[in-house]
């Protein structure tokens, strides 16, 4: 028998965040770097960088010269550093397949129904909607897509249809969203260990390290199977 710590942690993101993939492929190296001595129960809480987004979307290069002020050579160049740091946690950005931004709140919602299916699910649905945002460029607002995705994570293709049909979970993913932003999150990854805890941000692999282990050390050990 050996004893190990399993921390909670609450990942706010949005699935059209880029540092949201980031940090989620640091965080998951640093968990491997703690294994088996650390453990995580994670679960992915909703936040929109765009809520007012219409269906149809907007170019991402004009929607991001726009809300930052910024010219198309200085987004190309943000782009190419996202590019590396992603490459170095294990997360393929191709930018130039993202065409457009899109409204993510039936991903939310479909998220949120997920966590209730199990987290393992909620995970790989998670993972997945990045790769097809970031890497394949596909649109997450897409309801076939979300279904698709579904399916491939493990869970009921026709009850995901169902709830994008309609407005199951909406009520509950707003209230969701306006208890961390009451919180005073207003930007994302944000990452909370604990419900105490919080690391902001796409940060190196290190840092997680260092918080994972420094909390771990502040929680209650549990026995387990060595």
């Amino acid at each position: 028998m050996s004893t190990a710590t399993t921390l909670r942690i609450d990942f706010v993101s949005d699935v059209s965040c880029p540092w949201c993939a980031v940090g989620l492929g640091a965080l998951e190296q640093a968990l491997a770097r703690v294994a088996p001595d650390i453990r995580a129960e994670l679960h992915f809480q909703p936040f929109e960088l765009n809520p007012d987004m219409p269906a149809e979307g907007q170019d991402s290069i004009e929607h991001l010269t726009e809300k930052y002020g910024i010219s198309e050579d200085q987004v190309r160049a943000n782009g190419e550093h996202l590019r590396q740091r992603g490459a170095t946690v294990g997360f393929d950005f191709d930018l130039a397949r993202r065409k457009r931004v899109w409204n993510t709140f039936d991903a939310h919602r479909l998220l949120h129904w997920a966590q209730m299916m199990g987290l393992e699910k909620q995970y790989a649905l998670k993972k997945a909607l990045f790769k097809a945002y970031f890497s394949d460029g596909l649109n997450p607002s897409d309801h076939d897509l979300l279904v698709r995705l579904a399916g491939e994570a493990g869970l009921d293709t026709a009850r995901a249809r169902e709830i994008l049909a309609g407005d199951e979970f909406a009520a509950e993913t707003r209230e969701r969203e306006r208890m961390y932003t009451g919180a005073g999150i207003h930007s994302v990854p944000a990452i909370i260990f604990n419900s105490e805890h919080l690391v902001s941000g796409g940060q190196p692999v290190e840092v997680f390290e260092r918080a994972l282990r420094q909390i771990a050390g502040m929680a209650p050990r549990t026995t387990a199977e060595a």
